[in-house]
């Protein structure tokens, strides 16, 4: 896969963030330039795309993101995912994209009432948006699972037209660790720049630190697209 090397990839530390170094890890293992971002700043400094990182945005007050959502940084960047940024939320970045409103639905304490963590399997089910590009439709990968509020919750018609418009990026097989409908992992907006996930694949990109290298694949797939055009 042809990647660009250099591309300006900016991730967001917000106060309680816990894995905005290991993201920019991830890009700089995949072949692009992370570019820390701070929550305080509105200037994205001319980055190329956005990662928003797990951690607890905030403390979690309130609600996961909720917070976060608000911060000066994400008003620029809901603008600029809005205008095609390509941004990717894992984790507490998923439930800051949806509380913000670039994904539906909302994420809610696990079903068991407790924090997880262990590898899970995942199976991809979108290769079209900019951050699973470089998967092929039903390609079954592990990568790392850590959450307490990780519940993936919509109406019934949201369910349904995310699954007929092939919005639902990956799914939870072999066992749903979280409650989540319909097994839905991850998710992507409407025009596929905009992306999030519960598992963390920044965790899964090198041999000697993760179950497996199938999350690496995130980071190089938006590298190609931006090597293949795709700007703000």
């Amino acid at each position: 896969m042809t990647t660009l090397t250099g591309a300006r990839i900016g991730v967001v530390t917000f106060p309680g963030s816990l894995d905005d170094r290991d993201a920019a890890r991830a890009i700089r293992v995949a072949g692009g330039q992370a570019v820390a971002l701070w929550h305080g700043d509105e200037d994205l400094q001319g980055v190329d795309a956005v990662v928003l990182p797990g951690g607890f945005s905030y403390g979690d007050y309130l609600r996961c993101g909720a917070i976060a959502r608000f911060a000066p940084a994400m008003q620029t960047i809901i603008d600029k995912a809005r205008g095609g940024m390509p941004v990717f939320g894992i984790c507490n970045g998923f439930q800051i994209l949806v509380e913000s409103h670039l994904l539906p639905g909302a994420l809610i304490r696990n079903d068991h009432q407790h924090f997880i963590c262990r590898d899970q399997k995942l199976r991809i089910e979108n290769t079209t948006s900019v951050w699973t590009r470089g998967f092929e439709f039903g390609d079954e990968i592990v990568v790392p699972l850590k959450n307490g509020e990780g519940g993936y919750i919509a109406d019934e018609h949201t369910l349904d037209a995310l699954e007929g418009e092939g919005r639902i990026m990956a799914r939870y097989l072999d066992v749903n660790p979280n409650g989540s409908y319909r097994d839905i992992a991850g998710l992507v907006n409407e025009r596929g720049n905009v992306a999030g996930m519960m598992p963390h694949p920044e965790h899964a990109v090198e041999p000697l630190t993760g179950p497996s290298l199938d999350g690496l694949t995130f980071f190089t797939s938006i590298l190609s697209a931006l090597a293949s055009g795709v700007r703000a």
